[in-house]
């Protein structure tokens, strides 16, 4: 029976730092409630230092924009080819689809849960045997943890094929002390309600290059060309943030700090408590690896242990999720070309997320260690 005394749990919930009602208010008391304005400004200007002082940033409606935006500026069009991730979430890959490409998907490793480069590097021969050189490949960060940047960089350096660096969960997550989302030709944020820091819904892209940035934001206004009246040469988007939401951004990056400290802490709270199990496994940094353990992810023995875990959970208002399911499983992509070794889908049947949102209590993460172990 569900408890009737406890309150609910969610997964990741959005955590307001105390400032973001300030920068909310300035737009307003200034009139600056139009999709641009100073928080915009400055919202990008605290995402670039957070980063790297050599990269620029545009703040855009969602981390799909982000997408859609950047294999667009890598001219991916109608008949080309795109590499992605396929243990990643739809939004990694649906703007493939969205220019009329092809996803070419490809499985992950063991290490890090993310893009296989033995599997990206058969999936690129086995193209170029096809006489169709892939126009980019989509890697993924996922639940925060960093993908392989060594060896996807020096396989996309050899053949000359650009990476999207998909970022979305990986916001303060780190690879040798350089964070995430510059590695890339292009990088990609997610501020959606559920990530690490939210502006209610939103993302941005990252570049090196300049006159990409201003690509990217002429792309996102509508494409209007600089003229008195309005015309236009190129398909334009409506995919820039609002300066009001801007400003929730603004204040969320002051304790972006704060958030990844607090979900390490839940990590670090789960494995101690459950990580001398031998049913129960986690996801561990290799070396030189940082995560903002967006989300704390553990894997059971079976589905059915997956589903016992998650149901007790749920029926005590407790929400989990499984891990994402491969895109070469979906109904949308099936029939595209795939690179599998059955990773991912192991994975997907046996891994859990747990709840993992930074304005966690104590008491919450107990409740959760004490429903898991009645099931393990």
């Amino acid at each position: 029976m569900k408890s009737i005394t406890s309150s609910k749990i969610w997964l990741s919930s959005p955590h307001m730092g105390g400032t973001e009602e300030k920068y909310v208010q300035e737009a307003f008391d200034t009139n600056w409630v139009a999709p641009l304005g100073p928080n915009v400004n400055n919202f990008e200007k605290a995402i670039a230092e957070y980063i790297d002082d050599d990269v620029y940033v545009a703040a855009l409606s969602s981390g799909t924009a982000a997408i859609h935006l950047a294999l667009e500026l890598l001219e991916v069009s109608k008949g080309d080819e795109v590499i992605c991730q396929s243990f990643t979430f739809s939004a990694s890959a649906n703007p493939i689809l969205y220019l009329g490409a092809t996803p070419i998907f490809v499985d992950s490793e063991k290490d890090t849960w993310n893009m296989s480069p033995e599997l990206l590097e058969e999936a690129i021969e086995n193209r170029l045997k096809n006489g169709k050189k892939p126009k980019a490949i989509i890697a993924v960060h996922l639940y925060g943890m960093p993908y392989k940047v060594n060896e996807l960089s020096e396989i996309s350096n050899k053949y000359n094929i650009p990476i999207v660096e998909d970022s979305a969960e990986a916001l303060g997550s780190s690879f040798r002390e350089n964070k995430c989302g510059a590695f890339g030709d292009i990088g990609v944020y997610s501020f959606n309600g559920n990530k690490i820091i939210t502006t209610s819904g939103g993302g941005a892209l990252v570049t090196r290059n300049e006159e990409l940035k201003k690509r990217a934001v002429f792309l996102a206004t509508q494409a209007r060309d600089d003229a008195p009246h309005y015309q236009h040469s190129y398909v334009g988007y409506n995919y820039r943030l609002s300066n009001v939401l801007a400003g929730i951004g603004r204040g969320q990056m002051e304790v972006l700090n704060d958030r990844v400290k607090a979900r390490r802490a839940n990590y670090d709270f789960y494995f101690k408590n459950l990580g001398g199990s031998n049913k129960i496994e986690f996801l561990q940094e290799p070396d030189g690896y940082y995560s903002n353990r967006w989300l704390t992810c553990v894997l059971t023995s079976s589905f059915e242990k997956r589903e016992e875990i998650r149901l007790a959970l749920l029926e005590q208002d407790i929400e989990s999720r499984p891990l994402w399911k491969p895109m070469h499983l979906q109904p949308l992509f099936e029939g595209y070309p795939n690179f599998s070794n059955g990773t991912s889908e192991n994975l997907f049947e046996r891994g859990l997320c747990l709840p993992s949102g930074s304005n966690l209590r104590t008491e919450d993460l107990v409740r959760i260690i004490e429903i898991i172990r009645t099931k393990i």
